[in-house]
């Protein structure tokens, strides 16, 4: 499988959400950008195993984003996937950047954060950060049944 760098888009409707030592955290209603890296020997299969587990339900969690996609009130809405041989997951973050969530999924780099918020559908702007970065977005939405939350 390829490697790359990804944004995984998640929609939610406002919550709060224990994250592993994080703790508790106020999630706003609204999408959440969570940007990532798929540079290890499953490459951008990685994206596949987050949308199985946000499905599925049937892993305990491991990262931080795990305990987003085995929450009801988070559904993924889209992905944003690169190829690349750059390792480019901290100027992706920095590039999306804005309203962000202290300390998410950056626990291997000095980054304030890798999950960011919207209000609004980010996926057009998350697709500029990529290609302010030289990256070719390719860009997936994901249909859910009936677009439901589990909650």
């Amino acid at each position: 499988m390829d490697k790359g760098v990804y944004a995984l888009v998640l929609e939610n409707t406002g919550c709060v959400v224990r994250v592993g030592a994080l703790g508790e955290r106020k999630f706003s209603a609204g999408s959440h950008v969570y940007v990532g890296s798929a540079r290890g020997s499953g490459g951008l299969a990685r994206v596949l195993r987050h949308l199985r587990l946000a499905r599925r339900r049937d892993r305990p969690p491991r990262w931080h984003i795990d305990y987003l996609l085995l929450d009801p009130h988070f559904l993924p809405a889209a992905v944003v996937t690169a190829v690349t041989d750059r390792d480019c997951e901290c100027d992706l973050a920095r590039a999306v950047s804005g309203e962000y969530v202290p300390g998410f999924g950056c626990s291997d780099c000095a980054c304030p954060s890798h999950l960011f918020y919207r209000s609004g559908d980010p996926v057009p702007e998350v697709a500029a950060a990529f290609r302010s970065l030289g990256l070719d977005a390719r860009i997936t939405r994901i249909k859910n049944e009936g677009n439901q939350h589990r909650v």
